[in-house]
């Protein structure tokens, strides 16, 4: 008898003999819908009529349209290079700013051709963009594009241009953030690196040399909080000039340096001239003949300075306010001492230049303070006690820091200045001799330089300090 074909015991079709049917049915199925497509085609073409298809056509193309995202809309900015401009030399302009500006931003493996410039007599080599040449910038994820641009014509150089390129929706950051920030990084980037002076007036003039004073606030021996609190301050007047115009005071700020002699008073005068980058303007008084010669020394110093007047104690007497009248009697008790009595040569002689207080407080916080801006005035002096009352209120020294004797964090920063150490068997010893005892960081430094061997130096000193305490206590 027969066997079944669709009994289970049939004999199974073979794998691959599934397989080549699959696909003869898929083809036979492919050919059946392009037949039906090709016709369907045909029918349409003999059916409908042309101007049908044709607003079928357009009707499709305006979909894709639709779904498609449309190219962006861009905005050009042209900066143009002002006529009589050098890139050797900063002007000022924008175009200057933003060329400096992208020299730290190109990447010289991106470009094809780079123009490298500057170098001589010490001068910064600085990258820039070939004429013809683009680079991509990006600011706040955004991205704005760069092009140099050459000018033609008779005008020559002067006509070069930079085009910034970006999308018209970030006009407004563009204007409003991103040409702003370049500014500021660039003028940043030009107060860091700026060449410092100092400058002394002869006579009515000002004289100026370089200034390379290596005091820092990481160098500076000082309470560390107090130095904290300094660059606190400094940090605070740099960023607040649209608050000073916006409640009408002048730009400036005053501070009063004072404590014994040796305490770093001068020192911490360089150390803010080298965080501000601000010249300095080291005014002599006994050099100055008459407050109009004052006014015309204070009238000529830049922006971004600072005036220093040292020992302001020895300038004025606590009575000086009105020329030509000696007032130190009025008030004074009758056990005034001998010294405070005596007439102070260098007072009389500032009479007679006819130099009064009066005429530096009107600079200061009078109608002159607001001749100039970002000023720094910086008062030392000895003996706070001694000074005019009018020197002192706030508005004029504005922060009072007093510049004592070494602690032992003062002490710390002086060791590792001198020999890189922050630890050294004698530093127990030290530390509680410098509690026991008044000693300033000027006699704790020329101890230190007496060798170069750190244990020997280290070992001058406790023996220094030791000795001191032992006459401070045999004084007593």
């Amino acid at each position: 008898m027969a066997a079944d074909p669709s009994s289970s015991s049939a004999v199974a079709m073979p794998p691959i003999a599934k397989a080549v049917d699959a696909y003869r049915k898929a083809v036979a199925t492919a050919a059946t819908a392009t037949a039906y497509v090709v016709l369907a085609r045909g029918m349409a073409r003999e059916l409908l009529p042309h101007d049908l298809r044709a607003a079928a056509s357009w009707a499709a193309s305006l979909l894709r349209t639709r779904l498609e995202p449309l190219p962006a809309e861009r905005r050009t900015l042209v900066i143009k290079r002002a006529s009589g401009s050098s890139h050797h030399h900063d002007d000022g302009g924008l175009y200057d700013e933003a060329r400096q500006y992208l020299a730290t931003r190109i990447d010289p493996h991106s470009m094809r051709r780079l123009c490298l410039s500057g170098g001589v007599y010490g001068a910064k080599k600085v990258l820039s963009m070939e004429h013809g040449d683009s680079m991509t910038d990006v600011f706040e994820g955004v991205r704005f594009t760069w092009a140099s641009v050459a000018g033609e014509g008779r005008h020559g150089p002067s006509s070069e241009s930079l085009e910034l390129s970006f999308d018209a929706e970030h006009t407004d950051m563009a204007l409003g953030r991103y040409v702003p920030f370049i500014t500021a990084t660039v003028e940043e980037a030009r107060r860091h690196d700026r060449e410092l002076v100092i400058f002394m007036n002869e006579g009515s003039h000002w004289h100026g040399i370089e200034h390379h004073h290596p005091a820092t606030f990481d160098t500076l021996a000082m309470d560390p909080q107090l130095k904290r609190s300094v660059i606190a301050d400094l940090d605070r007047f740099l960023k607040r000039r649209d608050y000073y115009r916006r409640i009408g005071k002048a730009w400036k700020r005053g501070y009063l340096l004072y404590g014994p002699p040796g305490t770093g008073k001068s020192s911490l005068v360089a150390a803010i001239a080298n965080y501000l980058r601000f010249n300095l303007y080291d005014l002599d008084l006994s050099e100055v003949r008459g407050n109009t010669a004052l006014q015309r020394l204070l009238n000529g110093m830049s922006n971004r300075s600072i005036l220093v007047i040292e020992d302001i104690d020895c300038c004025f007497s606590a009575a000086t306010r009105e020329d030509g009248k000696d007032q130190a009697g009025d008030g004074a008790s009758d056990d005034s001492s001998e010294e405070e009595n005596t007439p102070d040569p260098w007072d009389t002689q500032q009479q007679q230049h006819n130099i009064t207080l009066s005429g530096l407080l009107n600079f200061i916080d009078g109608l002159w303070s607001t001749s100039g801006e970002e000023r720094i005035i910086v008062f030392t002096t000895n003996y706070k006690d001694r000074l005019d009352p009018a020197l002192l209120r706030p508005g004029r020294m504005d922060m009072h820091v007093y510049m004592g004797y070494c602690g032992w964090e003062a002490f710390k920063t002086l060791a590792h200045n001198y020999f890189l150490v922050d630890d050294h068997p004698t530093f127990p010893a030290i530390q509680e001799l410098l509690s026991a005892v008044e000693v300033t960081p000027a006699e704790v430094s020329e101890m230190l330089l007496r060798s170069e061997d750190a244990d020997a130096a280290l070992q001058g000193v406790v023996k220094f300090l030791g000795e001191k305490k032992q006459a401070t206590g045999e004084g007593n």
